[in-house]
């Protein structure tokens, strides 16, 4: 029960993130948002490093390394494939496949969970691919290349997700380190091979510097769900964050809810009851 209340709070933070994130995006570009959020996170680090202690092993740093690196990826690709235009089909793939590919990994590495909670990790997939759907629009063609830079980007997070569950409860937050100084380093260098201006001002290094702090709180949650709940049930509630994006989107930004969307909104309240059942 536990776990499943970090992986909520997970999904309510992360989807503030994103929708910070978007704000930022809209001003600057994605490489020097992505480099100024990675350091708004580290007074969190720090913070979450002071109070969950944890031996760093080499192995679990090397978990680390490798979600930060999909985890970055992960980014630089969903921003590239919302470029072309088509985000209603880019947002869905891309949160789906994020909640998929750690679900599959999760029944295979640790086993299937129990019915109902089964049940509610397949309604929160199902769930994020409803509350994912933005306006339509039939002129944008959508090509194989576009999808597969959603596909490619979902596999991404959800990389990022397991490798963090396979660090270990014993390391603490230092996986968690790893993965933040990795993905900081790999944007710095992408932003200096691009010419891009790493660090923002104005309303952008504001919307950045909130972005950061929510993801890297995420990040922290979700580690703290992964600890003690099985993978297959702790990513797919986690990645429901669309839903959070979604309801800031209307309060702040005034748009209006789609009835597909309002039915993942269901879908996702139902997942949850089945998961902590």
């Amino acid at each position: 029960m536990v776990s499943l209340l970090f992986a909520v709070t997970t999904a309510l933070v992360w989807g503030a993130a994103d929708f910070s994130g978007g704000k930022a995006t809209q001003r600057a570009s994605t490489l020097a948002v992505s480099v100024t959020s990675k350091l708004a996170g580290l007074p969190v680090l720090a913070l979450g490093l002071a109070v969950t202690g944890g031996t760093p092993t080499r192995a679990a740093l090397g978990w680390g390394v490798l979600a930060g690196v999909f985890g970055l990826t992960g980014i630089i690709l969903l921003y590239r494939g919302l470029a072309t235009g088509a985000m209603t089909v880019v947002a869905p793939v891309t949160a789906v496949t994020s909640a998929l590919v750690p679900f599959l990994i999760g029944i295979v590495v640790d086993g299937a969970p129990a019915p109902a909670a089964m049940t509610g990790a397949a309604c929160a997939i199902g769930a994020i691919a409803l509350v994912s759907t933005g306006p339509g629009d039939g002129r944008k063609h959508v090509g194989p290349a576009i999808v597969g830079l959603a596909l490619a980007a979902g596999a991404g997070f959800g990389l990022f997700m397991t490798m963090l569950s396979r660090a270990g409860a014993g390391a603490g937050m230092w996986p968690l380190a790893a993965a933040q100084f990795t993905g900081l380093a790999m944007g710095w260098l992408l932003a200096r091979r691009a010419r891009t201006a790493p660090l923002l001002t104005g309303p952008a290094l504001r919307w950045a510097l909130a972005a950061g702090a929510l993801d890297f709180t995420a990040n922290l949650t979700y580690v703290l769900a992964a600890r003690d709940g099985a993978l297959s049930v702790v990513a797919p509630i986690s990645s429901l964050y669309p839903a959070t994006t979604v309801l800031l989107a209307l309060a702040v930004d005034r748009e209006r809810i789609r009835l597909l969307q309002l039915a993942g909104l269901g879908l996702a309240a139902a997942s949850l009851i089945l998961a902590a059942s």
